[in-house]
């Protein structure tokens, strides 16, 4: 079962859910998605996106969808054409590429401000990658380069991950499960009133 099964597993009652993977272009971002399909739907061969590209996982209680955006400077425009359908953001980083942090801080800055996501409670999953490299910023390092604890306004968590083995991934998506299942009663309880 991979993580996303166990994920739905958890939301229960939720029949959807939308998520948006974004980060530069070499962060990891389809290595993670990768990773967190269940074992048999894994793929061999990871190519960079083009673009953007669709994965929906469906169990009997939940249809979770990911869109996975390309990094690439020409596509990041995208972006901002599902930042309305999106119910939780998942920022990859690359740890170890300290020369294109402030690039990473940008588009996060304007994800931050984009009129579909400032004034949303949105929960945000950053995944400080590649923590296997030598070198590699802390998750901590990356989250001050970020200025994350500026971020007020929505829930947040960061944790340091190696999407080739997996290593952090579970932490994160737990968190994540946790902000998504908080919501979704909010919501019962708000239709309840």
């Amino acid at each position: 079962m991979g993580l996303f099964d166990k994920l739905a597993g958890w939301l229960g009652f939720k029949k959807e859910v939308n998520v948006l993977c974004l980060g530069l272009d070499n962060s990891g971002k389809t290595t993670i998605i990768n990773k967190l399909k269940p074992s048999n739907a894994q793929a061999q061969d990871i190519v960079p996106t083009i673009g953007f590209s669709i994965e929906k996982f469906k169990t009997s209680s939940l249809s979770f969808t990911v869109f996975d955006m390309s990094g690439q400077g020409r596509y990041r425009n995208l972006w901002e054409h599902y930042y309305k359908e999106g119910q939780a953001v998942i920022f990859v980083i690359d740890s170890a590429d300290k020369l294109r942090m402030v690039v990473a801080k940008e588009e996060l800055d304007t994800l931050l401000n984009h009129p579909d996501i400032k004034h949303r409670r949105i929960p945000i999953l950053f995944l400080a990658n590649k923590m296997d490299v030598r070198d590699a910023l802390s998750s901590v390092k990356v989250s001050q380069l970020l200025c994350l604890e500026n971020i007020r306004d929505k829930p947040w968590q960061i944790c340091g991950t190696d999407a080739l083995r997996g290593d952090g991934l579970q932490e994160g998506v737990e968190w994540l499960q946790g902000k998504l299942d908080t919501r979704s009663n909010q919501v019962v309880e708000d239709m309840r009133t």
